[in-house]
């Protein structure tokens, strides 16, 4: 991968800095040997790259030291906020560059991000995704939100939202016009497995969230029943993944399936709490 070399700031003494050598990209890895060699070949352009491993027992590790760049730091796993966090008291660098594991940087990524100014107005940035079915794009799609990828370490902080995190950030955010892709090679088993855990938090969070504060996704979520039907309607034909072929299928089989355990979590949790 090429890295661009576009220079956008100055150095009190004159000298030029490239957006890009103020970054730090973040990760957060277990047992993620599908995915992690794919995600930091798009990382070469960083100086250092932070990895925070929850003590992995596949060939992660040893991919890791593979690349001379990555620092990597074990830490046992408690939470995703607390996780994150703990990766940005690593980072010595003014931005960060948030990733999943199996996250792609694209080239046009890393071009716009280059061309960014070091210390402007805006404080963080958000990114589109592409899903990647067995390594191919499907249409781009609404079901994965832009993130918050790429923002000042100085004013962010990490809390706990579910079974996943949010980015608190003070100041202005932007969306960037280019992509990442999302690309998880990790066989069914370990997103199944995922999925056992990430329910549980999830139905947690929807059941103690009074219903009028809860977003109208999670509303739908509370009606149990209806969420499966609804999700494979809507990435079916209002997405359209029915035109993308079995990839298209799989990925919707996948939602409808995590949003099926779901409904089941939520069932299961209701009739024990009145039992």
């Amino acid at each position: 991968m090429q890295t661009p070399t576009t220079e956008n700031w100055s150095n009190p003494d004159g000298t030029n800095v490239s957006m890009l050598e103020q970054i730090t990209p973040l990760i957060l890895t277990y047992n993620e040997t599908p995915n992690i060699g794919r995600t930091l070949d798009c990382l070469t352009w960083a100086k250092k790259i932070i990895v925070i491993d929850s003590y992995s027992t596949d060939t992660t590790l040893e991919i890791l030291k593979s690349y001379p760049q990555v620092q990597v730091f074990q830490r046992e796993f408690d939470t995703h906020g607390k996780q994150w966090n703990y990766g940005l008291e690593q980072v010595h660098t003014p931005w960060v560059l948030s990733l999943d594991a199996d996250y792609l940087v694209t080239d046009d990524l890393i071009s716009e991000i280059a061309t960014l100014p070091v210390d402007g107005q805006i404080d963080g940035y958000f990114a589109q995704f592409k899903y990647c079915v067995f390594g191919q794009p499907v249409r781009n799609t609404r079901i994965l939100p832009p993130r918050q990828v790429l923002f000042k370490k100085s004013k962010a902080i990490y809390i706990d939202d579910g079974h996943t995190q949010v980015l608190q950030l003070t100041g202005q955010s932007t969306l960037l016009s280019a992509y990442i892709y999302h690309d998880d090679r990790k066989p069914f088993s370990r997103w199944l497995w995922a999925q056992e855990r990430y329910t549980v938090l999830e139905s947690k969070k929807i059941l103690a969230t009074p219903v009028n504060q809860l977003d109208w996704v999670d509303r739908i979520r509370r009606k149990k029943v209806l969420a499966p039907w609804m999700v494979f309607i809507y990435c079916l034909f209002v997405e359209g993944w029915i035109f993308d072929g079995w990839r298209g299928w799989y990925y919707v089989f996948q939602r409808v399936l995590a949003e099926t355990i779901l409904a089941v979590r939520l069932i299961e949790a209701e009739n024990l709490k009145n039992h």
